[in-house]
C-alpha cells in the first residue's frame, strides 16, 4: 500500500496501528470495546480506514467532562476564545492536504473540492470568531416606562449565556464544513462541544478534532465520539447533558426531534429544490447552472437542484442545453478531480437505481443510458418526468435529475409547494418582478434568483421549512441559537428621568 499522508506527520497521535483513535479529555484514546467501525471507499469498495466503536460509559465520561470544562470555559474572556478559534483555523488550513486526501478517500470528494472544504472551513472558523466577539459583547437595556402604567423605575439588562453541552452531528458529504459550522459558533459562545461524525467522514473529522486540540483549548471542552449509530446514537441525542443538538442529516432528524428533550434543535434534513425556468430566461445561464447545481458532488448535496420545472415553450431547447453539458461531464475516481464520482455507499446507489428504474417503468425519457458499475452512476437526464414517478419528489442524492415540463409558473410552484420539503429553491427569469413575485410564493428557506441554490457564503442564513428541518444556520444564527437570554432587572425605590427636574428633592 502505498503511504498517505493522513494519519502522518502531526497526526501520528491519532492512529492506532491501523484503527483511528477517538478523542476525549484532551488525549487520543482507544475504546474500551476494543471493536471498529470499518469505512468503505465508495470508490473502491474495500475498506479504507477503521475507528474506534465507543461504549456507552465512554459516552458517559465525555458528558462529565464536557460538562464540567463548560463551567471553567463560561468563564473565559471572549477575546480568549477568539484567539484560540483564530489559531484552529490557521492550523487546520496549514494542514489542508491530509485532511483534503481523507475526504477523497472515505466520501469520494474530487481532490479539488476536497481542499476547497478544508479551507472555506478554516475561513468559517475565523469569521465565526470575529463574529462572535461583536455579537456577544453587546447586550440590551430595557426600561419600564414605556409599557402602559409603568413609570421609568425599572433598568433591564439583557445578554447572551451558553447553553452548556452542545451535540454535533454532521453529514457524510461536507463533514468538515458541517462539523465546524457547529462547533466554531458553540465554542465561541461559551459552550462546550461533543462531536459525533458521521462514519463516512469520521476520520476528516478526527483530523479537523486534532487542529483544535494542537490550538490548545481546555481539555474536555472538546470529544469526539466515533461508534455505530444503533449502539450510541439515541443514548447521545437522548442523553441528559445535552443541552443542545445541533444535525445536518436525512430522516435520522425527524427521530431525533421525536426523542430528544426540551433542549434547541438546529437541523437541516434535506430538500427537493426547485428549478423555475420562465420563457424569458437565459437558458446558457439556466442550463449552466443546472449542471453546476444538479451535478456538483454527483448531486450529493442538500441544495442541489432536484427537480426542473420549465415552461413547455422553451423546455426543447433547454433540455438540449443541459444534454450537451452533460455530455462533457468526467467520469470517475475523485483523485483525478472527476466531475462525477462513485456516490457514498452501495444503499445509496441502489436506491437512486431504484428511482431510475420506477421513472423508466412509468415512461420517462432518458437523455443518456442509464450507466452504473459499482458505486459509479453516470449523469442522467430525465426529460418528461409526470408528478406519479417517484423522482418527482424523491431526494435521489445522486447524479440523476428530472425535467418537468410546466404549462404555467403556478403549475410550477404548486409543484414545489406540495413537496414534504422546503429548503431552497430558484427562478430564472429576466424579469425581476415575476422573480420577486415567484419567490415569495414558494415556500422554501431560501430562493436564489437566477442562480442554483447554494448555503454559502457562510454567514448567510441557511434554513428550510416543513420536512427540511428547524432553526437557522449562518455564523450569527448558529450563535443566537447557541446562547439563551439573561435578563437582570435593578428596580429604583423612585422613578428617575434623564434630564428630568426635581432630581436633589427626591433623594
Amino acid at each position: 500500500m502505498h503511504t498517505s499522508m493522513a494519519g502522518t506527520g502531526i497526526f501520528t497521535d491519532i492512529l492506532d496501528g491501523d484503527v483511528y483513535k477517538y478523542y476525549s479529555d484532551g488525549e487520543w484514546k482507544t475504546s474500551s470495546s476494543g471493536k471498529s467501525v470499518a469505512i468503505i471507499n465508495p470508490a473502491t469498495r474495500k475498506t479504507q480506514y477503521k475507528v474506534q466503536a465507543c461504549t456507552q460509559e465512554e459516552v458517559n465520561k465525555v458528558m462529565e467532562m464536557a460538562k464540567s470544562a463548560q463551567k471553567s470555559w463560561a468563564k473565559t474572556p471572549l477575546w480568549k476564545r477568539a484567539e484560540l478559534l483564530h489559531k484552529a483555523a490557521a492550523i487546520l488550513k496549514d494542514n489542508k492536504a491530509p485532511i483534503a486526501e481523507s475526504l477523497v478517500k472515505e466520501i469520494a470528494k474530487p481532490a479539488k473540492d476536497s481542499v476547497t472544504e478544508v479551507v472555506r472551513s478554516g475561513d468559517l472558523i475565523s469569521y465565526c470568531a470575529e463574529e462572535g466577539v461583536r455579537i456577544l459583547g453587546e447586550g440590551k437595556f430595557l426600561l419600564s416606562d414605556s409599557f402602559p402604567g409603568n413609570e421609568r423605575t425599572k433598568y433591564c439588562l439583557t445578554s447572551k449565556i451558553p447553553l452548556g453541552v452542545v451535540l454535533a452531528i454532521p453529514p457524510f458529504n461536507y463533514p468538515v464544513n458541517l462539523a465546524v459550522s457547529k462547533i466554531a459558533p458553540a465554542l465561541i459562545a461559551g459552550n462546550s462541544l461533543v462531536l459525533k461524525p458521521p462514519t463516512q467522514g469520521a476520520v476528516s473529522c478526527l483530523h479537523m478534532v486534532h487542529c483544535f486540540h494542537l490550538a490548545g483549548f481546555p481539555k474536555g471542552l472538546i470529544s469526539c465520539i466515533t461508534g455505530k449509530g444503533s449502539e450510541i446514537g439515541d443514548f447521545l441525542t437522548m442523553h441528559p447533558a445535552v443541552n443542545c443538538i445541533s444535525f445536518t442529516g436525512g430522516d435520522t432528524g425527524i427521530s431525533i426531534s421525536k426523542k430528544a428533550g426540551m433542549i434547541p434543535l438546529q437541523m437541516e434534513l434535506g430538500g427537493k429544490d426547485a428549478c423555475i425556468v420562465l420563457e424569458d430566461a437565459d437558458l446558457d445561464l439556466v442550463a449552466s447552472n443546472i449542471i453546476k447545481g444538479g451535478f456538483s458532488y454527483s448531486g450529493q448535496r442538500c441544495t442541489a437542484v432536484k427537480v426542473v420545472l420549465v415552461i413547455k415553450s422553451v423546455a426543447d431547447e433547454l433540455v438540449e442545453k443541459v444534454k450537451a453539458k452533460v455530455a462533457k461531464l468526467t467520469v470517475g475516481p475523485p483523485e483525478e478531480n472527476c466531475d462525477i464520482t462513485a456516490v457514498v455507499s452501495e444503499s445509496s446507489a441502489n436506491f437512486i437505481e431504484g428511482l431510475v428504474m420506477d421513472a423508466k417503468d412509468k415512461g420517462a425519457t432518458f437523455c443518456q443510458e442509464y450507466k452504473r458499475e459499482g458505486n459509479l452512476i453516470w449523469p442522467l437526464l430525465l426529460d418528461n418526468v409526470r408528478p406519479d414517478m417517484r423522482i418527482a419528489w424523491e431526494e435521489p442524492f445522486g447524479p440523476v435529475l428530472p425535467v418537468l415540463r410546466i404549462n404555467s409558473v403556478e403549475e410550477g410552484i404548486n409543484h414545489c409547494n406540495a413537496s414534504n420539503f422546503g429548503l431552497q429553491g430558484c427562478v430564472f427569469t429576466k424579469d425581476i418582478n415575476k422573480a420577486i413575485l415567484i419567490s415569495d410564493a414558494m415556500e422554501t428557506g431560501t430562493v436564489q434568483i437566477n442562480s442554483a441554490p447554494a448555503r454559502g457564503p457562510d454567514h448567510f442564513p441557511f434554513q428550510g421549512l416543513k420536512d427540511s428541518g428547524i432553526g437557522s444556520q449562518g455564523v450569527t444564527n448558529s450563535i443566537n441559537l447557541m446562547t439563551k437570554l439573561k435578563t437582570t432587572v435593578i428596580n429604583l425605590p423612585t422613578p428617575s428621568y434623564s434630564m428630568g427636574d426635581g432630581f436633589i428633592s427626591r433623594l
